[in-house]
């Protein structure tokens, strides 16, 4: 798809899965608003973006585990007179503990980036995109949306929301011509392990999906008009799969396998 003349906003951008969207969407011709807390990252990623494509990158530096950040994000975007069509809610974190043992305030600011600035910036853009008649929305979610997961157990329930709002949203948008799809990734390179605190042996994450690819699954889905797409026929099978699965036995086979 061509988005010569368009406007994509990322959040998350700083790293991983958020930085291929946002290099793949400034080769298919999209001008980029590129958000996340660490501004020096962002600032290097615009720096190499707009030496290889001829589009603008604008940065702008926020923390969206803040609750007043989305608001601020949507007004920056504004002001600024950016009209987004095309939105990636990739920005996220999990951490991996006991739920008990996990400190409170690292929970809610997870709950807090995971899903409520994820379905502030849904509204608020989906609104606009709505009145302009058009418009594309990704949000990121996980194959642990399929599953309860032990030792995860905020960021798989998270990711359920992520699934459930995303295609429900997207049945309700779908004459409007805004079209909204989640992606559901399995492993893949990037610093999430490292952020929950999660210690991959070196063979497991020989066996982990590029960001690259992930990302290029995610956007084909988004402008192909579907509304959820788990990455990699492996995590598909493993998704399809779990449907045949008592809940109990999918909980302890969850449990498992994030458990080491």
């Amino acid at each position: 798809m061509n988005l010569q003349g368009k406007i994509a906003l990322v959040t998350g951008a700083s790293s991983g899965i958020g930085a291929c969207f946002a290099r793949q969407l400034a080769a298919k011709g999209a001008d980029l608003v590129v958000t996340a807390r660490r501004l020096d990252r962002l600032e290097a990623l615009k720096e190499e973006i707009q030496q290889r494509h001829n589009v603008t990158v604008h940065c702008i530096g926020l923390d969206l585990t803040d609750p007043t950040a989305p608001a601020q994000l949507v007004a920056q975007t504004e002001e600024a007179g950016l009209a987004i069509d095309v939105l990636i809610n990739n920005a996220g974190f999990g951490t991996k503990n006991n739920f008990v043992d996990i400190p409170w305030r690292r929970s809610a600011d997870q709950l807090q980036l995971n899903i409520v600035a994820l379905t502030e910036l849904t509204h608020r853009y989906a609104q606009t995109m709505k009145a302009r008649g058009g418009g594309h929305i990704m949000n990121v979610a996980s194959v642990g949306a399929y599953t309860p997961t032990p030792y995860y157990a905020t960021y798989g329930a998270g990711k359920a929301y992520v699934r459930n709002f995303t295609e429900a949203v997207a049945f309700e948008l779908r004459k409007t011509g805004v079209r909204l799809c989640c992606l559901c990734p399995g492993p893949t390179e990037s610093e999430f392990p490292e952020v929950a605190g999660h210690d991959i042996p070196k063979l497991a994450r020989a066996t982990f999906m590029s960001a690259e690819r992930c990302a290029r699954i995610g956007l084909r889905a988004l402008f192909g008009w579907r509304w959820n797409v788990v990455s990699g026929w492996m995590n598909k099978l493993m998704a399809t799969s779990l449907r045949l699965i008592p809940r109990a036995l999918m909980t302890r086979l969850a449990a498992l396998v994030m458990g080491t």
